[in-house]
């Protein structure tokens, strides 16, 4: 049995994979899978919309899998369509069982009732949340990482930046990773692009990192950067130097820029 089938958990909803890492980052991915169970009939949706960077984050996962593997960090994913459910957003939110994303339509999501929106989010959000909360007590003083991708052309529009390093309140570890991007200079880095903490793409940075003062960071990477096995495999190899080296920043510099 190889290390990945030996360090992989599932329960339906919720992969953690290489569960005994010791590192004090704790990944996240919240857009692994394009996975959409049967029972929804795939929402409408044709099957090229269905597996399109719409229902997930391509690319992410794998690479969220080469990170952990080389950190020897745990690693807490997703594991249906995040048009199921949007798990990096709160119940009360009209993006966790969104709509329309892009210029398409989800049929499946329209005039969905309060016990269709209650049953999938005690279904699948409440024990993703549950799990990594749980992983970040076990591995305190935590750190927690996020990994994301995104398309590089989004309603027609071309996207120059190549990886984004996103924050809300808390600003010391995306600080210290843009103040040194020597591991990942060949790449247009931006902060907060393309998107924000306005877009509403915090919420797992908020909900388990800012109350508890953990350092934090989302990371988009371009998608047609870790467009295979390989590319993510590198691209993880160049993101763990550089969040090694912003956590020795990190661990001489005096806390704070934890806005309030």
């Amino acid at each position: 049995m190889g290390k990945q089938q030996q360090a992989s958990m599932s329960e339906n909803t919720v992969e953690v994979y290489n569960a005994p890492g010791t590192h004090r980052i704790v990944l996240v991915c919240e857009h692994a899978s394009a996975t959409i169970p049967a029972e929804y009939t795939r929402l409408g949706l044709t099957d090229d919309i269905a597996r399109s960077h719409i229902a997930w984050d391509p690319g992410a996962m794998s690479t969220a899998r080469f990170l952990a593997d080389t950190l020897d960090a745990v690693l807490v994913a997703g594991t249906v369509s995040r048009l199921i459910y949007d798990l990096n957003r709160p119940p009360t939110s009209a993006g966790a069982m969104i709509e329309h994303s892009e210029k398409y339509r989800v049929p499946g999501n329209s005039n969905l009732d309060a016990e269709q929106r209650h049953t999938r989010t005690e279904r699948y959000y409440r024990p993703f949340v549950a799990r990594v909360a749980s992983v970040l007590a076990q591995h305190a003083p935590a750190v927690l990482v996020t990994i994301h991708s995104f398309t590089p052309v989004y309603n027609g529009v071309a996207r120059d930046v190549e990886i984004g390093v996103l924050h809300d309140d808390d600003t010391r570890l995306a600080d210290a990773m843009l103040a040194d991007t020597s591991a990942v200079s060949r790449y247009n880095i931006q902060r907060n692009q393309p998107y924000g903490a306005h877009d509403g793409v915090t919420h797992t940075l908020k909900l388990h990192a800012i109350p508890a003062q953990i350092p934090n960071v989302m990371l988009e990477v371009r998608n047609d950067l870790i467009s295979d096995e390989s590319a993510c495999r590198a691209m993880a190899e160049q993101l763990s130097r550089w969040l090694s080296d912003a956590l020795l920043t990190l661990g001489t510099a005096t806390p704070g820029q934890v806005r309030t």
